[in-house]
């Protein structure tokens, strides 16, 4: 790990490498929690961030689920917003301009009913100025195959990628479910098939209900979730993707500070996304990244990619004392 205790004052270099994608930091927001990064405009410079990632985009406007569709957990979030979008035309003509003129690189989240509807999406998408990469949401319903989710089985996935390759040129990311018994099956399909990146995980299959209605919280009856509670699965699943892949992956789950993105980086995610975060705090992503810059100079690192990647599996002691408890108060 490139350290060099000397030059604590100076900024560490964040910047990342993901494949085909140069990010100046390894901080992004998450699709589906940051709208069109328009809606956080006042609260954060947008600038600042690596990447910004819009919600998911469908060729023609969704309207989402019925209300209730967000509901508290403890230590997350249920949501069955149902991909509510205003479709691809408008966000080019519309929601595109104003972040193309941030200078950040704009990755367009994208989901389908079949495995034409991704092919035509990226198509449409091709070509348009400002747009960094595409990212395909698998976990959808195949209408033509009963409602199984694409991204639960590895030949799905792989004939999803497969025509978002044929469409595109741009860098393609494939985020993934963890609602499936072998996520690192369905990531190396993914990456067979031609996806640059892998991101994971989209958020876990829950429900919660009212033992005084005696009905279900969400008018979906199922919801995903997110938040704090989901960052153990999530910190597992990367664990393992990152090893099954040659290629990045990013890390998204749970990630409220810039302790939660260090875990990520240290198991080998090259990048994160933040998600419910956004819905506490607005400006946690630029909090996080200061955050992150503030450990890499205590900790005499200069440059972030000596950190990704640099966990010490070899034995389970000793783990950090009291002193590092207090460093980690006070710089996170």
């Amino acid at each position: 790990m490139e350290q060099n205790p000397g030059s604590a004052d100076a900024s560490p270099d964040l910047g990342v490498q993901l494949g085909p994608l140069r990010l100046k930091n390894p901080v992004m927001s998450a699709s589906g929690t940051f709208g069109y990064g328009e809606e956080y405009s006042s609260f954060l410079d947008l600038r600042r961030l690596g990447a910004v990632v819009v919600k998911g985009i469908s060729l023609t406007p969704r309207a989402g689920n019925p209300p209730p569709r967000l509901v508290e957990t403890p230590a997350g979030m249920l949501n069955a917003i149902g991909l509510e979008n205003v479709g691809v035309e408008r966000f080019l003509s519309i929601k595109l301009p104003f972040l193309r003129d941030l200078g950040v690189p704009v990755i367009v989240n994208i989901f389908g009913n079949t495995i034409e509807e991704y092919g035509e999406l990226a198509a449409r998408l091709e070509g348009a100025p400002g747009i960094a990469a595409i990212e395909i949401n698998v976990s959808c319903p195949n209408v033509k195959k009963g409602g199984m989710v694409f991204g639960t089985d590895p030949a799905m996935t792989s004939k999803v990628v497969e025509a978002v390759r044929r469409a595109t040129v741009l860098p393609v990311i494939t985020k993934l479910t963890p609602n499936v018994t072998s996520i690192s099956e369905i990531a190396k399909a993914a990456r067979g098939a031609g996806s640059d990146l892998i991101s994971c995980i989209n958020t876990v299959a829950a429900m919660a209900v009212d033992i005084f209605s005696r009905r279900p919280r969400l008018a979906n009856i199922f919801g995903g979730l997110s938040g704090p509670a989901v960052k153990p699965v999530a910190l597992r699943c990367v664990y393992e993707v990152v090893r099954a892949v040659d290629c990045p992956v990013i890390g998204i789950g749970g990630i409220m500070s810039a302790t939660d993105a260090l875990e990520f980086l240290l198991i080998g995610a090259c990048a994160v996304q933040v998600g419910t975060a956004n819905f506490i705090n607005p400006a946690s992503t630029v909090e996080i990244i200061e955050g992150i810059e503030r450990f890499l100079k205590v900790e005499g690192i200069t440059d972030i990619n000596s950190y990704i990647g640099s966990l010490d599996t070899g034995c389970l002691f000793p783990f950090a004392d009291d002193s590092c408890a207090v460093i980690e108060s006070e710089i996170l």
